[in-house]
């Protein structure tokens, strides 16, 4: 059970942390201004097996409304991914996701919504930027450095994702140690200092709390991780770089009433001090947003 005395020992624990700045910047020629104002980022899935049925869009059509759909509903940045991180999904290669993804960019920064592409591989991303995205939603390790010239070389902003593996889709056991947060924390200042000096000056962070990882898989365990991870985000904000959180659905507790789930966890991750929630439920969560902000 969650309790106020947990919460009172994590903040008397990592008390100087709980203060920690990050660093602002505009996405696009838009100011984002993380330390008093948390963003928001909502979801487009390409990918026919994407189980979040209300993100799913089967055409170019259906995913450029949505993704408008979402801006009006209060999204200050779309991530638009073409492959499922499912372990059962199919695999899309690059041109398979270059020809869902483009058309999508390509109107939406027509429509002048921000947009954030999911992919971890080179291809893809160049076409990408290419056609005006934004940012690089980065799900993989294997060609960090490449990745970070392209998004250096476009102006744009990468979220480093925390993965155990070459990318979210070669995952296996998840290695939990003593202390997650602290892994987390040493993986990112190492991406962040390689990130930095090939030109990457707008990093956000994200634990990759969504990736399914074999030993994640019994519910109670990996919701724990997940409310661990969610109420220990501001130490990882002495990096100095905004972190993002996407938000679960926690499906066996939540069953018919799964859309509740994202904004439940939304509280956990906005006491942690998140500044970028990804999620499937633009308008519950900003409503959750605009409801803490005003204590």
């Amino acid at each position: 059970m969650l309790t106020l005395k947990y919460l009172a020992e994590l903040l008397e624990k990592n008390r100087p942390a709980a203060n920690a700045r990050v660093k602002e910047f505009a996405i696009g020629g838009r100011q984002f201004d993380f330390n008093s104002r948390p963003a928001v980022m909502g979801v487009i899935n390409l990918s026919a097996d994407s189980w979040y049925r209300e993100s799913v869009c089967l055409s170019a059509e259906a995913a450029i409304q949505r993704g408008r759909v979402l801006a009006a509903q209060g999204a200050d940045l779309v991530d638009i991914g073409a492959e499922s991180t499912l372990a059962h999904a199919a695999r899309a290669d690059d041109a398979l996701q270059n020809s869902l993804l483009l058309p999508v960019v390509k109107e939406l920064r027509a429509a002048n919504v921000l947009v954030s592409v999911e992919t971890y591989e080179p291809a893809v991303a160049r076409a990408c930027f290419e056609v005006g995205a934004n940012v690089l939603n980065l799900t993989g390790t294997g060609h960090a450095e490449e990745l970070y010239r392209l998004a250096a070389a476009h102006d744009a902003a990468v979220i480093i994702c925390y993965v155990q593996g070459a990318h979210v889709r070669a995952v296996g056991d998840f290695d939990f140690a003593a202390d997650p947060t602290a892994i987390m924390h040493d993986y990112f200042a190492r991406q962040i200092e390689l990130a930095t000096k090939l030109g990457v000056s707008k990093i956000i962070i994200d634990p990759g709390l969504g990736f399914y990882y074999r030993n994640l898989q019994d519910s109670a365990v990996r919701v724990r991780h997940q409310m661990n991870v969610f109420l220990n985000t501001f130490r990882l904000r002495t990096l100095g770089f905004p972190v993002c959180h996407a938000l679960p659905h926690a499906f066996e507790f939540f069953g018919d009433e799964v859309r509740c789930a994202e904004p439940f966890f939304a509280v956990l991750a906005a006491l942690g001090r998140t500044d970028f929630f990804r999620t499937h439920e633009v308008p519950r969560i900003k409503a959750v947003l605009d409801t803490l902000r005003t204590f």
